[in-house]
């Protein structure tokens, strides 16, 4: 498709030389002679970059370019070639300006810079927008179980509040989900969202990816490198598992918490760390500090604001969502569009899920898969990885308080009832007593078993 331009200039001999010009270079281009005939034209046509004298009978263009900018690349013709002329025009929203008389050459390589930036920008613009959405799409906080919400009500409170935070939680849990819902939630949800995965790195490579490196500091630095901190900036820097970080990475980043200062490697000038950071581990580091295998004063600065990632197996009520939710957005195409059998449902409630929300999305591609031209989706279809010794048997109840035998036995019958999606044969079987007292306990305990039933 060939790129439309309109030229507005009052001088009838520059315009049609201009025009001639770009229609020469393979262009289709109109001409207009004031301002108030530009806005008419703008709602008859779409032009792809408008060139325009600084200066016409009926306005001074630069009034209008902010406006105008927002829609349309815009160049400035101008006889006035003074510095303020130029800054003006760029401050207005102009691309760029060509001093009167026109040089042809100019103008021919302004015209292609000027819409090669455009149509840049256009892809940029296009490809954040499908970026975000696929992000809100698969990358949201699936669920609404009680310990979810209790999440989302954290991530609320210390959004809005450039402070530290730490997330804890099992490999798998979603805590990258968590640190990306800070960063959507917060003042600097527009600028960048840096992940670096700290285990993937190597020790003598973190520190170069984290704060850059100027040319000559080590062997193989043959330019200066800007880190991830100065990519992340004004953003949210999100370090995932940190506790892998060596005790050098430990020293320097305590170093930007405490100054918001940094040094690139090689380098004695300091640069302002204008970045937000979020941090990720699934170990212990109040042991790992005490032990002295990890900084207290790093963990007590990273400890600022701490959310604790549920496991799965903890916000069951949350698992059939899910794996609809993965059923609906997984990222290859298939003819048929599955659904999940009630029994598929129960297997996957009550499956302890040592890999947690991770090993629920790999388990439901597998069995999309699996179950072929199928529509439905059944238990056999799945293939579950049974680790010993994570999650198989092992039950946590949590109390603020030293519970008594009727409290503990009313959460257990409750954890089973969840567990089992309200199945009592199955809770009796595993609880070691008879239905009927089964029953009898759910009354006692004023418990709705149907809650817990799978659809």
């Amino acid at each position: 498709m060939t790129s439309k331009i309109v030229v507005v200039e009052d001088d009838d001999i520059l315009r049609n030389l201009i025009i001639q010009h770009l229609i020469k270079l393979g262009y289709e281009a109109d001409g207009l002679s004031r301002w108030d005939n530009v806005l008419g034209y703008l709602e008859k046509y779409e032009p792809s970059l408008i060139i325009t004298d600084a200066r016409l009978p009926d306005a001074n263009s630069l009034e209008y370019i902010e406006n105008l900018s927002i829609n349309y690349p815009v160049i400035i013709l101008t006889a006035f070639g003074s510095v303020r002329d130029a800054v003006g025009a760029i401050k207005a929203g102009a691309i760029d300006y060509i001093l009167k008389p026109v040089s042809l050459d100019t103008l021919s390589l302004t015209v292609e810079r000027a819409l090669d930036n455009a149509a840049l920008r256009k892809d940029h613009l296009f490809c954040k927008r499908q970026l975000e959405q696929s992000i809100q799409r698969n990358s949201s906080l699936v669920g609404n179980s009680e310990a979810l919400t209790k999440v989302r009500q954290l991530i609320g409170a210390v959004a809005p509040n450039d402070i530290t935070v730490l997330i804890q939680g099992e490999s798998g849990s979603g805590k990258e989900l968590v640190a990306r819902a800070i960063h959507a939630h917060s003042h600097r949800k527009k600028h960048n969202f840096v992940a670096v995965d700290c285990c993937t790195l190597q020790e003598n490579l973190f520190e170069s990816e984290l704060f850059g490196h100027e040319k000559g500091a080590f062997t193989g630095a043959d330019k200066q490198k800007k880190g991830l901190i100065e990519g992340a900036e004004g953003g949210t820097l999100f370090l995932d598992e940190i506790g892998e970080i060596n005790s050098s990475g430990q020293a320097k980043l305590l170093r930007v918490l405490e100054t918001g200062r940094f040094r690139r490697l090689g380098s004695t000038k300091d640069l302002n760390a204008n970045v937000r950071i979020v941090a990720a581990t699934n170990r212990d580091l109040e042991t790992m500090s005490s032990e002295g295998d990890f900084r207290s004063d790093l963990f007590f600065r990273l400890n600022a604001f701490n959310i604790i990632v549920p496991t799965l197996r903890d916000r069951r009520d949350d698992i059939p969502e899910l794996a609809k939710h993965f059923l609906t957005n997984h990222n290859f195409s298939t003819r048929v569009n599955k659904t999940l059998s009630s029994s598929a449902i129960r297997s996957l409630v009550s499956y302890d899920w040592p890999g947690n929300i991770r090993e629920l999305k790999n388990v439901i591609e597998r069995a999309i898969i699996l179950s072929g031209d199928r529509q439905a989706i059944k238990p056999e279809h799945f293939a579950f990885t049974r680790v010993l010794g994570k999650g198989e048997g092992v039950v946590t109840l949590n109390f603020d308080h030293d519970p008594s035998l009727e409290e503990l036995e009313a959460h257990y019958l409750s954890y089973q009832l969840k567990k089992h999606s309200g199945r009592r044969g199955k809770v009796a079987e595993v609880m070691g007593i008879s239905e009927r007292s089964i029953y009898r306990m759910i009354k006692r305990y004023s418990l709705d078993d149907i809650k817990y039933k799978a659809i």
